[in-house]
């Protein structure tokens, strides 16, 4: 904790952390209020994209957990300034659940290629239309590139693969908006009025999101819940501040220690 400032906030993982699909994790809700008791700022980050940021309060919000949609800042809304940023028009290769957060940007003529999380859009034809329209010279954005994530059934691949293979067949780089870019992070923070060195995170994604936070200059909090594999604590550098059973634990680790 060395040289380390008093923590203000608390960035939350969604996905594999407060729940699984439409399944809290058991305490999560309780314990969120618990932290929201302490004198500490909370947001909900999340790479997701197969669902809009209004689907995902509403689903939070049917699991009993006390959220407000302007505490939550997804991958999605990162891309969405990337495309206003840059007046790129994309070929967006996300779930039509997702399409709402970028109502209003330009999709005629396409000249960018952007790529969630699109299991119905992830066949030969859609990413060869990419695959060319990236040889022309089109900048390929990946929303973020999670090998994989957590389902009921189990766990299922992320977009990392399909834009490493679109990466691999054209020779470019993607540009990555979401976990773990060090941007992510601080854009995040920005609105909560603290540093990286005031706050913690709480994922069950070793790379994305505790190496990510923790290379942003944040401690990080792996729960192994989740897409979590065992010994998953042990593939990144430094590893994480502490690793919990569940988010519930977690929040006792920061009551206890950190405030």
């Amino acid at each position: 904790m060395a040289g380390r400032r008093a923590l203000k906030a608390v960035l939350i993982d969604l996905s594999g952390t407060l729940h699984i699909e439409d399944m809290a994790v058991p305490g999560a809700q309780d314990a969120l209020n618990r932290l929201r008791q302490a004198s500490v700022a909370v947001k909900f980050v999340t790479n997701t994209t197969k669902e809009s940021k209004r689907n995902l309060l509403e689903r939070l919000q049917r699991l009993n957990f006390d959220v407000k949609e302007k505490e939550i800042f997804t991958s999605l809304s990162a891309a969405r300034s990337l495309l206003e940023q840059k007046q790129h028009r994309p070929l967006l290769l996300v779930e039509d659940s997702a399409l709402e957060d970028f109502t209003g940007i330009d999709t005629s003529a396409p000249n960018a290629v952007v790529v969630g999380l699109a299991p119905d859009h992830f066949n030969y034809q859609t990413l060869n239309k990419a695959f060319r329209m990236i040889l022309d010279g089109a900048p390929l954005i990946a929303i973020h590139k999670a090998r994989y994530y957590k389902r009921k059934d189990g766990l299922a691949l992320g977009p990392g693969p399909f834009v490493t293979g679109l990466e691999y067949a054209t020779d470019c780089k993607a540009t990555v908006v979401g976990k773990p870019e060090k941007t992510f992070f601080t854009q995040a923070l920005t609105d909560l009025g603290c540093s990286p060195n005031e706050a913690v995170m709480i994922g069950d994604d070793a790379r994305d999101d505790v190496g990510g936070a923790q290379n942003a200059g944040m401690l990080g909090i792996l729960v192994k819940t989740g897409k979590y594999r065992e010994g998953d604590e042990n593939k990144i550098n430094p590893p994480p501040h502490v690793t919990c059973d569940s988010f519930p634990e977690a929040v006792e680790h920061i009551l206890k220690n950190l405030l």
